[in-house]
């Protein structure tokens, strides 16, 4: 439950995130970003401890997994998270599929980070390059055509439908234009006839069906349930010159207990004494997964392919010489250029075995 009623106790800044001086500002939300909170004002850095156990931020370079499809074009992604709203995938793919494959379970939506190719679907085809969000809903049929060396691919499976946010107060002026979004056109060529292998996934099992009639026949679509394509450069960012905006700012697409959001290039914030790197947070009620697809903060690259885990209740953020270089270098900087994929889980995500094992140390 949200409410207007507000204390403010001790020794605080006049506004939150602003002006702080020495103290460490630490938030503690519900709801994510969006209910009740608690900023509280440290003399010391909260995020500077040792844990045991499964409460524990963790990070590691997706480049260090390797999913069977990348040596096997029969082979398949690999499972990194999950809990019961969503599975969170790598691909690594480096060959065509040599069958073509529908997800009764839920729906797909996965992150292009490195390579190029065409999506071919009943509905047409689709092609992909980075920064491309491939979306495609429960129980289409589609075949991923590779036309790179490589790829590496992120991606976010749930149960539960996705859907674009409801931006109150924005309406019609979200952060992407529905024009951005490209959908397919029924392909002109016509495709080979029988003996097409189809993997279907149901129940968390695989079945193949032979077909003797190609799925990729239609000539003609409408509706608005469809696979589709969108890429980060035409994402909006909303922004204030005086406050750093939570993620809850920048949800591209929900589904039941899952937020996905981007993090991209946007100016800093300009008023002087703003916060402009994130302050110290605790997620109450969701554990964040950040996938890092490129960019810089202060002119410091980010380490490109790396995922991060942060359960719900952990303390966690950028260190302390990332704000005390932010505030020294306030002229130095006029912008952050960031590329950064966050999924928000209402639900305690688990980590697949061969991910806790590239796990970096501490």
């Amino acid at each position: 439950m949200r409410t207007l009623i507000q204390h403010s106790k001790g020794r605080t800044s006049p506004q939150a995130h602003r002006d702080i001086g020495d103290l460490k500002d630490d938030e503690l939300t519900r709801g994510g970003f969006d209910g009740r909170e608690a900023v509280l004002y440290r003399r010391e850095d909260p995020t500077v401890f040792k844990a045991t156990g499964r409460f524990r931020s963790t990070a590691a370079d997706l480049h260090d997994i390797v999913p069977s499809d990348m040596t096997d074009a029969d082979g398949g992604p690999q499972r990194l998270y999950y809990n019961a709203h969503a599975t969170i995938w790598l691909s690594r793919r480096s060959k065509t599929m040599p069958f073509v494959q529908r997800n009764v379970d839920g729906d797909e939506c996965w992150f292009v980070h490195e390579g190029r190719g065409i999506v071919e679907t009943e509905f047409g085809p689709l092609s992909f390059e980075p920064g491309d969000y491939v979306v495609i809903p429960k129980a289409i049929t589609h075949r991923w055509v590779i036309e790179s060396e490589s790829t590496l691919l992120f991606g976010i499976e749930t149960v539960g439908e996705q859907r674009a946010p409801t931006y109150v107060g924005l309406g019609r002026h979200a952060p992407f234009d529905p024009d951005t979004i490209r959908v397919p056109d029924p392909s002109t060529v016509a495709p080979s006839t029988g003996g097409v292998e189809m993997r279907v996934k149901y129940d968390s099992e695989y079945s193949t069906l032979k077909l003797e009639n190609h799925p990729f026949d239609v000539e003609g679509w409408k509706g608005d349930y469809f696979p589709f394509t969108f890429n980060v450069r035409d994402w909006n960012v909303i922004m204030s010159d005086s406050l750093h905006l939570p993620p809850s700012m920048h949800v591209f697409l929900v589904a039941e207990g899952v937020n996905i959001i981007n993090l991209l290039p946007r100016p800093f914030e300009s008023i002087e004494g703003t916060e402009r790197i994130p302050w110290y947070h605790r997620n109450a009620d969701y554990d964040e997964i950040a996938f890092i697809h490129g960019g810089e903060s202060l002119g410091r690259p980010l380490h490109k392919g790396l995922v991060s885990h942060d359960p719900q209740g952990i303390n966690h953020g950028f260190p302390e010489r990332a704000r005390d270089k932010s505030r020294r270098e306030w002229d130095d900087h006029s912008r952050i250029t960031w590329q950064i994929i966050m999924i928000e889980t209402i639900l305690p995500l688990k980590l697949d075995e061969v991910l806790q094992a590239a796990v970096m140390d501490d």
